[in-house]
């Protein structure tokens, strides 16, 4: 499959995106919210067809699955993210050098963005707005899963630029087929960076075969850490909420580890989850505790390859630790450094917990489902970096910037 001049128009868009007003930025995704409320029949009926390929008990099923009212949250967020402030021409540093030459570092678009999903049609809205927020071009790798909704949506994308006469080559959807997916991650000439969102199976591909530069994001292996001096009833409410909130998105949680002097209350943490159908995997310690105490069809022993699992399904393993010190060297072996929760009263041990944890976001008594960039106040997010380059966490707008040095000179030679 040869993509070049499909890649070339990207590049060729990216130029001339520089050249649009904010102001007319702004208005594109005002208007694209109206359009998005105004054609919710039809993009539900583009995503049905989606649904009807895929079985209900897929997890990635409440992935793809759009409604009336996460549609309408769509256009809030873009709503959002046109009121927010550009990142783009900020100053990061300015100098005068000894010899009168002018120095500042500025923000600029990172240039063409490549992203690889999986479901997730949501995803073609908020790449589109934080790249045209941002002055870059979005070029989409959908997969076969949402091709229907990925289409209508960008369609409705693409009329909505014809409106405000600008360039549609800023937002293009590629075929759905790895062919596709293969051209993207070879075209180093012309797309700046990949960014991934899926399974750790799409990440490690993406990583493993791309020649472009790529920032991984998506997969949680999320921790709860519940210590000794944790307050019963808190640590209820917050394990129901990680666990049961979204099963299939990135900051449910996945393994609860808890410190054996809180055995004796384990039940009580854990009952509700009984309502939602929780499969619990439970180490030996927890599982006797649990015995008896917990639906028996849904208790089972924990196997090794029950820690280290992203379920996205209704499923959480229980780790039973002898100190703080053992949680955490629990999580730092089976971690994707994405999201880890303590619960605790003793401030020593959150403290500790916040300082050696190493992951994208730690928390200190509150549930990890607050991973996610609306919810952190950045109006969207591109994913949620689970590397140490360039950006970690929830990507938004800052995240999607570079940043260029402007010298400025009166006939400047150098010795």
């Amino acid at each position: 499959m040869n993509l070049t001049s499909t890649f070339e128009a990207c590049k060729q868009a990216s130029r001339s995106l520089n050249m649009v007003p904010m102001q007319t930025i702004d208005e594109v995704l005002e208007l694209l919210a109206e359009e998005a409320v105004a054609h919710i029949p039809a993009l539900l009926e583009a995503n049905r067809k989606d649904l009807e390929r895929m079985p209900i008990s897929d997890p990635r099923y409440d992935r793809l699955k759009l409604s009336e009212q996460r549609i309408k949250d769509i256009a809030s967020d873009l709503l959002n993210v046109s009121k927010l402030e550009s990142p783009l021409g900020m100053i990061k540093m300015h100098r005068t050098l000894e010899n009168g030459l002018e120095l500042s570092k500025i923000t600029v678009p990172i240039g063409v963005v490549g992203i690889i999903y999986e479901s997730r049609p949501n995803v073609t809205f908020d790449v589109f707005s934080l790249c045209l927020k941002t002055g870059n071009v979005c070029l989409l790798k959908g997969g076969s899963d949402a091709d229907f909704s990925n289409q209508a949506i960008v369609t409705l994308i693409k009329k909505v630029l014809l409106r405000k006469k600008i360039n549609t080559d800023i937002i293009t959807l590629l075929p759905a087929d790895r062919e596709a997916t293969q051209a993207m991650l070879n075209a180093r000439d012309y797309v700046d960076i990949i960014i991934p969102r899926g399974s750790q199976n799409l990440i490690n591909y993406v990583r493993e075969n791309a020649k472009v530069p790529v920032i991984e994001t998506g997969a949680g292996i999320v921790h709860t850490y519940i210590d000794e001096s944790a307050d019963l009833e808190m640590a209820k409410k917050i394990v129901f909420n990680a666990k049961t909130r979204r099963v299939s998105v990135c900051n449910a949680l996945d393994c609860l580890v808890i410190h054996k002097k809180k055995l004796n209350v384990l039940e009580d943490i854990v009952k509700a989850l009984s309502e939602k159908d929780v499969h619990i995997y439970a180490d030996p310690d927890a599982y006797t505790m649990l015995k008896g105490n917990y639906p028996e069809i849904l208790l089972h022993q924990a196997q090794e390859e029950h820690f280290g699992i992203e379920f996205l399904d209704y499923k959480l393993a229980i780790k039973t630790v002898e100190n703080q010190e053992a949680a955490m060297e629990h999580i730092a072996r089976y971690s994707s450094k994405h999201s880890e929760a303590i619960i605790a009263e003793n401030e020593k041990a959150v403290e500790l917990f916040m300082k050696v944890v190493d992951a994208a976001v730690v928390y200190a008594n509150a549930s990890t489902a607050f991973t996610d960039g609306a919810q952190f106040g950045l109006g969207a997010e591109i994913g949620i970096s689970t590397q140490k380059l360039h950006a970690r966490g929830p990507m938004a707008l800052e995240e999607l910037t570079s940043y260029k040095w402007l010298a400025r000179g009166m006939g400047h030679t150098r010795n």
